[in-house]
């Protein structure tokens, strides 16, 4: 199933969601290698970017394989976001996301991310800025509501969206109270649809190929956006794209030597890209996702955290594989 987006033709409607500290650009690399055909870099400040802050443009490093590719931005002041805009479409990225759906607080407090469903007017304002800067596909993605469960939020959201020649609108089925806990509505994405004729992105709870499946079912969304459910997992993606296509082999699990693999693969990356300390930091949390599960995971863990040593830690991987 295809999905355009503004001028932007994608050969699949699964995206990976933009996750701080989460996409970057190796498990970008290892998920295109295995059926992701649109990623996001994690979210960037406007205000950071405009400062030219280092980690910020760290952030949007990326290289020809990892295409199309597209960059969120977070913020409050239009003008602000609108040239930050601007720089990453002379950056060559290929899509632009507003972030007005993270729901930490120190982002919220700030009132920015989800803090702006509160306030549809200066929403509204950003969306002209913005449309105004680029000419490029231009998306926002956003929550069913800040702490009103109903999800007309969302749909006001979507409305002005729409009205102000934003592209599409990705809804994620939880408020902003909810964090990232109880259980993602899709009802209240299917509101959304049902409001606006631009395409709706369904977000939330995507795991397994049956969670796409029944996501669109309920909401009637025109593409899926995988977030947590894709880490530790880039055979998702692929999984995902087949089952919406009726495909049997969109169910089929990966086994443990595909494991294997893409865990050393995706480290030889984060080595490549991030150097060898940062990719013993960053493994901390790599590796638990891929042996979630499985027996000895832990004590798997446990002396992936006492180390910071890349080859001991290629090892411990081979070890752990051929005990499992």
């Amino acid at each position: 199933m295809s999905l355009r987006l503004g001028a932007l033709s994608l050969t699949s409607a699964v995206l990976q969601s933009p996750m701080a500290d989460c996409s970057d650009l190796p498990l970008r690399l290892v998920s295109r290698r295995r059926g992701l055909a649109f990623a996001f870099t994690e979210m960037i400040s406007a205000p950071s970017l405009l400062r030219h802050n280092r980690k910020t443009l760290d952030v949007l490093k990326t290289v020809p394989e990892d295409r199309p590719l597209g960059a969120q931005l977070l913020g409050k002041d239009p003008a602000r976001l609108a040239e930050a805009a601007a720089m990453l479409a002379e950056m060559g990225f290929d899509l632009i996301d507003l972030n007005f759906g993270c729901p930490v607080k120190k982002v919220v407090s700030n009132g920015e991310g989800a803090a702006l469903l509160k306030d549809p007017d200066l929403a509204e304002r950003i969306f002209v800025a913005v449309r105004r800067a680029v000419a490029l596909p231009l998306t926002v993605k956003t929550r069913k509501g800040f702490a009103d469960e109903s999800g007309l939020e969302a749909v006001e959201l979507a409305r002005r969206a729409q009205a102000q020649g934003l592209d599409a609108i990705t809804v994620h089925g939880r408020t902003q109270k909810q964090g990232y806990g109880g259980t993602s509505d899709n009802r209240a994405v299917g509101m959304v649809c049902k409001a606006v004729s631009i395409p709706v992105i369904g977000n939330g709870d995507v795991r397994a190929p049956a969670d796409a499946l029944r996501l669109r079912e309920e909401s009637s969304c025109a593409g899926v956006m995988v977030g947590r459910g894709g880490l530790g997992n880039p055979w998702l993606y692929r999984q995902v794209h087949q089952a919406w296509e009726g495909e049997e082999g969109g169910l089929q699990a990966p086994d443990l030597q595909s494991r294997r693999i893409a865990l050393l693969e995706h480290f030889d990356l984060e080595v490549e890209h991030r150097g060898e300390r940062q990719a013993a930091l960053n493994f901390r949390r790599i590796g638990a996702w891929y042996t979630a599960g499985l027996p000895g995971a832990k004590t798997f863990r446990t002396g992936v955290y006492a180390t910071m040593d890349v080859g001991l830690i290629r090892r411990m991987i081979e070890d752990f594989f051929s005990c499992s």
